[in-house]
């Protein structure tokens, strides 16, 4: 439904949180599913993915696509070579942003509503709103978190993840005129004491185009797919940097909602789920819908749908 009359427009603020963000796919087929449509998205880094998924009719084609992925299908973006500026294939990449979240040609300023991606400007650390152009290109600089997707041009600039400023755009939402935000934040547990140990992988699926690349990416691979904790070792580089992101995402996410406050705060518990476990994406679907029917009451309420 679209809102009319006296009722509020709804902004919907979808955070930062790399393969967490799947559960932004559960909460928004559950808002839909109670007549509870936003009038605005505005996302950061895979928030913006998800947005701009949903907004350009794709969100379907692409659950479908991450809940019969593996572990292997997200590994073969990654290609390994030490003269570039990020570990992800960014052809691949395109590919998979043209294919299933919006066409190479499809503006922003052509949705259905109103949408903004948050990035950051590499050089004076300010915050860079994407509420026109290119969908694709808007995304891929929300989206390009340092070392891992190389950084976006943009005239003069050079843009990387939004969640290094914003991760919960809730102040976008108000600027572009939303009444009443609900914002997801997927930071909120990632701090965690005792991350469960889940079941091991399957080594045999590493097979084929990922061959050659096993032993460069088997830090890399066990870092960001932890099998456990192990407190007696000393963290490795790429699982200090995996650490320290979480830390800075979740105390700038502290920061900007207590100055930004949202109308209703949705908080997945995901610090199971580590950061590039994009193929744990049921977990993470089901978890946001768990999460939205515990706050539907408030989002009735604050929306004027009771």
């Amino acid at each position: 439904m679209n809102n009319s009359g006296d009722l509020p427009k709804i902004g919907l603020a979808l955070g930062s949180g790399a393969s967490r963000g799947w559960s932004h796919i559960g909460i928004i087929k559950a808002l839909l599913r109670e007549g509870i449509e936003p009038d605005i998205v505005c996302g950061t880094s895979v928030g913006a993915m998800i947005g701009a998924c949903y907004l350009a009719g794709n969100l379907e084609k692409l659950e479908k696509w991450v809940l019969d992925s593996s572990r292997t299908d997200v590994l073969k973006f990654f290609h390994i070579r030490l003269s570039q500026t990020g570990f992800v294939d960014s052809d691949r990449l395109g590919r998979f942003l043209y294919e299933n979240i919006a066409a190479e040609d499809l503006l922003i300023e052509n949705l259905p509503k109103r949408f903004a991606a948050i990035a950051t400007d590499l050089h004076s650390g300010r915050e860079v709103w994407f509420s026109e152009g290119g969908i694709a290109h808007a995304v891929r600089a929300s989206m390009a978190m340092p070392g891992l997707f190389p950084a976006v041009r943009q005239e003069h600039r050079w843009l990387v993840d939004g969640g290094l400023v914003n991760p919960v755009p809730v102040n976008v939402c108000r600027a572009l005129g939303a009444d009443i935000v609900i914002a997801v934040n997927l930071n909120s547990d990632v701090i965690s004491r005792h991350s469960p140990k889940k079941p091991e992988s399957d080594p045999g699926k590493l097979k084929g185009v990922l061959q050659n690349l096993r032993q460069t990416t088997l830090e890399y691979s066990s870092s960001f797919f932890p099998e456990g904790e192990k407190h007696e070792e000393a963290p490795g580089l790429i699982a200090s940097i995996t650490s320290s992101i979480n830390i800075v995402q979740d105390r700038i996410t502290r920061s900007r909602l207590a100055g930004d406050p949202a109308d209703v705060v949705i908080a997945p518990r995901l610090a199971r789920i580590g950061m590039l476990e994009f193929h744990r994406a049921a977990e993470a679907i089901a978890e946001g819908e768990t999460c939205f029917r515990n706050a539907l009451e408030e989002i009735r309420k604050v929306t004027g749908r009771a």
